[in-house]
């Protein structure tokens, strides 16, 4: 409307091209969503997440430890998985072992959260990448390049949220949803 009436850079005949264009970049984006929650069901039926906190659990109880692989973990599983089904999948299961190390459920939370969607940016099978190729049309390994620098400093931050729960948590306190 704004294309049309205000900034009158729009007219009648743009409109196939951009419903088509539209059409396929959510065509694309649908179709990767759609797959992300067959790969969610398989893993589910597999086993796989209880398979994984038995894992980690016998690998190590120190608490700053397993923080460290949970965000392994995590990432990995956000390069392949959409946030939504991995919190999903994987909060009930991971959350109660947190909770039982004293881990505030918040500040789990939004490292799990944090994780998740820096993953769906990461190469090979992050599902921003495609989507931004999309969009973008430029190839998905060019955006990856050029993702690189960002997702270093990500990484970065993940582990100062991860470390320092103060920088997650001091908010939520201060408006009073924590103790």
């Amino acid at each position: 409307m704004i294309g049309f009436f205000v900034l009158r850079s729009l007219h009648v005949r743009d409109v196939p091209g951009i419903l088509m264009r539209a059409g396929l970049t959510s065509s694309v984006v649908l179709l990767l969503v759609g797959a992300a929650m067959a790969f969610k069901t398989v893993a589910s039926l597999a086993h796989t997440p209880e398979l994984l906190a038995s894992f980690m659990l016998g690998l190590t109880e120190n608490p700053l430890i397993l923080l460290f692989l949970i965000n392994i973990l995590l990432f990995v599983v956000g390069m392949f998985l959409d946030a939504g089904p991995a919190i999903i999948i994987l909060g009930p299961i991971l959350g109660p072992i947190f909770l039982k190390m004293g881990v505030d459920p918040v500040h789990f939370a939004i490292i799990m959260a944090v994780n998740l969607t820096v993953g769906l940016l990461t190469p090979p099978m992050g599902l921003v990448l495609f989507v931004t190729s999309s969009v973008s049309r430029l190839r998905v390994e060019t955006v990856a390049r050029a993702v690189l620098p960002f997702l270093a400093v990500e990484v970065v931050i993940i582990f100062l949220i991860t470390y320092i729960p103060a920088l997650s948590l001091t908010l939520p306190r201060m408006f009073g949803f924590l103790e």
